[in-house]
């Protein structure tokens, strides 16, 4: 699979581009392609944002992964920085599904996204960007342990298709309120449960899987999500 570093135009008060990777699809491209956003604590080039688009993939959807400003700025400069406000990761969101348009012109669009970064993917379907569908790896439905601070205000606003993949033992999502959010949700979400998986998707080693079987997993539900909602 061909793999292309690039680089996104972005207006920013200190950058002016943002990195990004396109990964084209082995064989015959589908209908779709994959805007995949990292989340709060981890870059694109994690080991869990790598997999997951190689995967992708290798199911034929071309994916763009990107940086947000701050983990660009953490990136050139060598250390840590906290996330940008929701408003600074929204307009970065929102270039890099552009230029993933350009680059796809036609193509339906998928927004997905680990734990933060599907999370923005939400508020920009909500606000009515062109995306057909969404993808969320661990939606962080409250801070851990403030089960009260729910995101979902945005919810009844969200029309677009949505796939939710969370894990039993995730302590940013409880499984019983982010049931209750989704019956709140505007358009139709489906939710997966992974047993035993964290907000990581990592599980215990007493279930004798390996984090690549829990991944091709997640990939598998992706697809058959996909089959099922764009036949």
């Amino acid at each position: 699979m061909a793999v292309e570093e690039l680089r996104i135009p972005l207006e920013h008060e200190v950058l002016d581009s943002l990195g990004g990777v396109l990964h084209a699809a082995a064989g015959s491209e589908r209908e779709a392609a994959v805007l995949l956003a990292h989340g709060a604590g981890a870059d694109m080039e994690s080991e869990f944002m790598v997999a997951v688009a190689e995967g992708l993939a290798g199911l034929g959807f071309p994916v763009l992964r990107f940086r947000y400003p701050y983990m660009e700025r953490a990136q050139r400069e060598g250390r840590r920085r906290p996330p940008d406000r929701a408003p600074v990761l929204e307009r970065a969101h929102a270039a890099a599904l552009g230029e993933l348009q350009r680059r796809r012109p036609g193509r339906r669009i998928l927004l997905a996204g680990k734990s933060m970064g599907g999370r923005m993917g939400t508020h920009l379907a909500a606000q009515g960007f062109d995306c057909a569908g969404l993808v969320l790896f661990g939606y962080p439905l409250h801070p851990p342990g403030k089960p009260e601070k729910q995101r979902s205000e945005h919810f009844p606003a969200t029309v677009q298709p949505a796939l939710f993949l969370q894990g039993t033992r995730d302590k940013l999502c409880d499984l019983d309120l982010l049931r209750a959010a989704l019956r709140t949700y505007g358009g139709r979400a489906s939710l997966e449960v992974v047993e035993g998986a964290d907000h990581g998707f990592a599980v215990p080693k007493r279930s004798g899987l390996t984090q690549q079987a829990v991944r091709a997993d997640l990939l598998g539900r992706v697809d058959a999500w996909f089959r099922a909602t764009f036949p």
